[in-house]
């Protein structure tokens, strides 16, 4: 009976088309393992130059992914809870969810930690230490008004420059100094990192751990739990919504996702996985 039910809801369709869905399910029937998201925004604002409306969330929109953030149930912490966690020395909320914030915008304070207090939520801030005080950016009193509200400051480099175009030395110099700044002028140990466009290699996650971070955010998609290498943590871009929440929930339906086809690449032989990888990084990137 469900033979005949298959051959009529695939009659007529072409190859390609029945291939694409068993794939599609293939990932979907994977048991997704237990994490949670990382979300990623950069400027949370009405108005924005051309350049940089990929990176802007307009505050109605974002005011509505908090609620219905709060609605499912989840709980937001920072990259330190997290940490903590991995260590035995924190239990984390049953749903949690870490927001991030890329770059260190003046918007970050104007107009997201109003938002995040009204709610009773925190989040962490990637600084680029070189941009403090600058125009459009935050200031060092805004960033020390964030950690007195609970909020985490992470570093995000002293340039932003990708580091895997840098030399060793460029790149020690950009991790060293963009954690010793923050901490010389008086922030809190900072522990959290943010790579620039999301570019990294095993020699740079080596050198975050020998610096004395003790996480990092990535820009691939996926689910984070206390068996993820803290230098590799997951994390979902947020753009402009077109579609409102219908857009959201499909990012944040694009980390479970990513999450079930780790568990299918897993569970593949070596030759196989490989011919995947290039379809994970499609799904794993900003481009959907």
């Amino acid at each position: 009976m469900i033979r005949g039910i298959v051959r009529r809801l695939s009659a007529g369709l072409p190859l390609p088309v029945l291939l694409l869905a068993a794939f599609a399910g293939w990932i979907l029937t994977a048991e997704v393992p237990a994490g949670f998201p990382i979300l990623e925004y950069h400027m949370v604002k009405e108005d924005a130059p051309p350049k940089a409306k990929p990176y802007v969330v307009p505050p109605e929109d974002f005011a509505a992914q908090l609620d219905y953030l709060l609605a499912e149930g989840y709980t937001t912490i920072t990259p330190q809870d997290y940490a903590r966690a991995r260590k035995g020395k924190q239990q984390l909320p049953e749903k949690p969810i870490i927001l991030t914030f890329d770059d260190g915008y003046e918007d970050n304070w104007r107009v997201v930690l109003p938002m995040l207090e009204e709610r009773g939520m925190k989040a962490a801030f990637y600084m680029v230490t070189n941009k403090i005080g600058q125009p459009g950016y935050l200031t060092w009193d805004n960033l020390f008004d964030l950690e007195r509200h609970g909020m985490e400051i992470g570093g995000h480099t002293a340039n932003h420059l990708p580091l895997t175009t840098l030399s060793p030395e460029q790149q020690r110099d950009e991790l060293r100094l963009s954690k010793l700044m923050l901490e010389w002028r008086g922030l809190k140990t900072i522990y959290s990192f943010s790579y620039p466009n999301g570019a990294y290699d095993d020699s740079i996650v080596a050198m975050l751990a020998e610096e004395d971070y003790l996480t990092a955010v990535t820009g691939e998609a996926g689910l984070n739990n206390t068996e993820t290498n803290p230098y590799l943590l997951h994390r979902v871009n947020i753009p402009p919504p077109h579609f409102g929440l219908t857009e959201f929930r499909l990012r944040l339906m694009k980390a479970d996702i990513a999450a079930r086809l780790d568990v299918r690449m897993a569970e593949l032989p070596p030759a196989l996985r490989d011919n995947l990888m290039q379809l994970r990084a499609k799904l794993r990137g900003d481009d959907l």
